[in-house]
């Protein structure tokens, strides 16, 4: 379109979830109820993990960090979809909508590539237990967590940039509750074809890799298993894979429901409550499964308990 004619928008109106009155308290209870869960069960993990000696090992080093990274994008959305539920002004500023999404992108991506290598700490974990600890050195999980967030950071980075240079010289009340791409691509008046060729190439390539990257540890995996030869070891081998693999299956499918679908496709009020799923409920199952699952956890929990009580 015609330089001339276009204008980017000051600030934006986040329509919210629902404008019904009568839906608005329940669904108020109980996001808040999810996010205060979230954040103490999150922040809960990361302090439990720093406390207890018998977790400062690589698998609860990246588990530490997978709750750091469920906080942070929770927190970016959570906290101003609460807030304007009963709010008047849902206005949110421009800045403030493109450091939200940046946020939110930044540490779902990180997250992404996270749960890869988290796969592969269970792979070195399980096929080579006596080397393991040399293998997955603090040195290399520093410089995994290292790429992983500066990966994260480059991707959301690219978006961001890409979605904050449209032009919306129309109406400026995006239908979500918190800034994210699909809603403001039908927003803008710009052409999102490069947009949405980004998304598919650029975010389409590390889910990809870290798909793929998540099914090749496995195959590994199981292979090793298989050649174990009490049915004992080989239900301890696997149960400690299976809430990573739960962690895997909630969020991938979710993040590939969202994004990886012609703009034709979308349906918004659909992609609110998968977003509801994947920026809060998410982030609150996993503290959940990886504790209730978890003998070392659980230990660590009673520990703490007991030293505190007496």
């Amino acid at each position: 379109m015609d330089i001339e004619n276009c204008s980017s928008a000051n600030e934006f109106i986040l329509l919210g979830i629902t404008n019904n009155p009568e839906v608005k308290v329940a669904l108020f209870t109980v996001f808040l109820l999810v996010y205060l869960i979230t954040l103490l069960a999150n922040l809960g993990m990361i302090i439990l993990i720093r406390m207890e000696p018998q977790l400062h090992t690589p698998m609860y080093f990246f588990l530490s960090h997978l709750a750091f990274c469920d906080l942070c994008y929770s927190t970016a959305a959570g906290p101003k979809m609460l807030t304007d539920v009963f709010g008047k002004s849902k206005s949110i500023s421009f800045l403030g909508c493109a450091l939200q999404f940046f946020t939110v992108c930044a540490f779902a991506d990180s997250e992404c590539m996270l749960l890869a290598v988290m796969a592969f700490d269970r792979f070195q974990a399980i096929s080579n237990p006596l080397l393991y600890s040399v293998n997955m050195s603090s040195r290399l999980c520093s410089l995994l967590m290292a790429t992983v967030y500066v990966l994260g950071t480059a991707d959301a980075l690219i978006h961001t940039t890409l979605a904050f240079r449209l032009c919306f010289c129309g109406s400026n009340k995006i239908n979500h509750f918190f800034c994210d791409l699909p809603p403001l691509y039908l927003l803008s008046c710009s052409d999102t074809q490069v947009n949405e060729l980004a998304v598919f190439t650029i975010f389409g390539s590390i889910e990809l890799s870290t798909i793929a990257g998540v099914l090749v540890s496995y195959c590994y995996i199981i292979s090793s298993v298989s050649k174990i030869r009490s049915a004992e070891g080989r239900f301890k081998a696997f149960s400690t894979c299976a809430s990573h693999l739960t962690a895997v299956s909630i969020f991938q499918g979710t993040i590939v429901f969202m994004y990886f679908r012609p703009s034709s496709s979308y349906a918004l009020d659909d992609d609110k409550m998968a977003s509801l799923f994947y920026t809060l409920v998410i982030p609150m199952l996993n503290p959940l499964i990886y504790s209730l699952r978890n003998k070392d956890v659980k230990n660590a929990l009673e520990k703490i308990k007991n030293k505190f009580l007496f």
